[in-house]
C-alpha cells in the first residue's frame, strides 16, 4: 500500500518507520529543519524501556500537491494543528485520510472539508517525545505493540475500513483495533484525560510525582472525569470502552489510590508528563471543544470548570501534598450498611 505519512513529529516518524519496516511504500512529509536532518539521518528511533536504536530511511516529500497520489494518507499530528491542513487534504484526491488524533469535537469540520466517504477516524495507541531529533517512544515495540484504534465517522463499519485496517497491521509492532463507536471512544478519552488530569497534572508542575503525592489534585481530577462521563451518557453517546462504566462505581477513596499508583508508574514521564509540556495550545483547543459538549448537555461540572480555568489562566500550583479537599466515602459507606442490614435480617431470620 502506498501511504503519506503527515506530520514528522515522534508518532509520525515512529508510524512511518514502522509501515515502511512492515512491508509499505511509505512517504513522510517533513518541513524544514526537521526534512533536512531526516533527508542526511533517516528517522532515528530510541526505545524508552531498552535505551535500543535504530534509524529507518524514508522517502520524504516537502508539501503535499493536488496531483499527488496515495491509497492512504495518515494524519498523525495534534488537532489543532490538523485543522490547518485541511484546505490542503480537501485539494488532493488521494482516496482515503485516516486522521489518527484526539478528538472532542467530532468528524463533521473533517467530513465538511473532504467528504464522508474519504475519513477515516481513530487514535494511535503510542507516546513519545523528542530529544533533539531522535524520537522517544514507548508502545510500537517488540514487548508493547501499539494497538491502533480506528473506526469510520459515522460508527459501525465497512468494507474498505477493515480493509485499511488489516493493511495497518501489516507494520512491524502495529496492531489495530476496529471501534464502531469511534467518535463516543475518542470523545470518553477527551473527557480522561484533558479536561481532568492533564490540568490537574499542570498544578503539579507537569510532575506525575508530585501529583501522586498531592490527593486534592487527585480528587478533583476524579471528579472532573465523572462529570466529563455524565456529560457523555447524558448526552447519548454510549460509554466507550465499555470498561469506563466501572470507573463511575468504584469509590472515590479506592480509586484515588488506584490513580496515584497508576501516576508513580515510570511509563507515566512519557504517555503523560513530556506530552503535556509541550501541547498546551493542543489541551487547550480540546478543553475548548469539550465545553461545549458540557453546555450543550446542562450537567453541572464545577470541578471540570475549575480545573481548565485554573489551566487557561496559568493559575499558581496546588501545594505538594495538599489534602484539603474531603474524600466522598458515600460509595463504600452506603454497601457496607446494606451489607451490615442484610446479615441483621439473616441473623433474625436464622432464629
Amino acid at each position: 500500500m502506498r501511504i503519506l505519512v503527515f506530520g514528522a513529529g515522534p508518532l509520525g516518524s515512529l508510524f512511518a518507520a514502522r509501515l515502511k519496516q512492515g512491508g509499505h511504500e511509505v512517504t513522510l512529509l517533513a518541513r524544514r529543519p526537521r526534512l533536512t536532518f531526516l533527508r542526511k539521518n533517516g528517522i532515528i528511533l530510541r526505545n524508552w524501556q531498552s535505551g535500543l536504536e535504530e534509524t529507518v530511511p524514508i522517502d520524504l516529500i516537502e508539501s503535499l500537491k493536488p496531483n499527488n497520489s496515495y491509497d492512504l494518507i495518515m494524519v498523525i499530528m495534534r488537532k489543532n494543528s490538523a485543522l490547518k491542513i485541511l484546505p490542503i487534504l480537501a485539494a488532493n484526491r488521494s482516496p482515503l485520510v485516516l486522521f489518527l488524533m484526539n478528538n472532542a469535537a467530532g468528524p463533521d469540520e473533517l467530513m465538511i472539508a473532504l467528504g464522508e466517504e474519504r475519513v477515516l477516524i481513530g487514535f494511535p495507541g503510542a507516546a513519545g517525545y523528542r530529544e533533539g531529533q531522535k524520537m522517544v517512544y514507548i508502545n510500537a515495540a517488540p514487548e508493547h505493540p501499539a494497538m491502533v484504534y480506528m473506526g469510520l465517522p459515522g460508527g459501525g463499519e465497512s468494507d474498505t475500513l477493515k480493509r485499511v485496517a488489516a493493511e495497518i497491521s501489516k507494520g512491524m509492532y502495529l496492531q489495530t483495533k476496529i471501534e464502531t463507536c469511534m467518535d463516543a471512544w475518542s470523545k470518553y478519552h477527551v473527557a480522561l484525560l484533558f479536561p481532568s488530569i492533564g490540568p490537574a497534572l499542570y498544578l503539579c508542575g507537569n510532575d506525575n510525582y508530585r501529583m501522586s503525592r498531592t490527593r486534592d489534585a487527585i480528587v478533583l481530577a476524579l471528579r472532573a472525569i465523572h462529570e466529563g462521563f455524565r456529560v457523555l451518557q447524558k448526552l447519548g453517546y454510549p460509554a466507550t470502552p465499555s470498561v469506563f462504566k466501572r470507573y463511575l462505581w468504584i469509590p472515590e477513596p479506592l480509586m484515588v489510590k488506584l490513580l496515584s499508583r497508576i501516576l508513580r508508574h515510570p511509563r507515566m514521564e512519557v504517555a503523560m508528563v513530556r506530552h503535556a509540556e509541550v501541547i498546551r495550545d493542543e489541551i487547550q483547543q480540546l478543553n475548548s471543544e469539550f465545553m461545549k459538549l458540557v453546555e450543550k448537555s446542562g450537567i453541572f461540572t464545577p470541578n471540570i470548570r475549575f480545573l481548565v480555568s485554573q489551566f487557561n489562566q496559568r493559575a499558581p500550583g496546588l501545594p505538594e501534598g495538599s489534602h484539603s479537599i474531603r474524600l466522598d466515602w458515600s460509595g463504600i459507606i452506603l454497601p457496607v450498611l446494606l451489607v451490615m442490614f442484610l446479615l441483621m435480617l439473616l441473623i433474625l431470620w436464622i432464629k
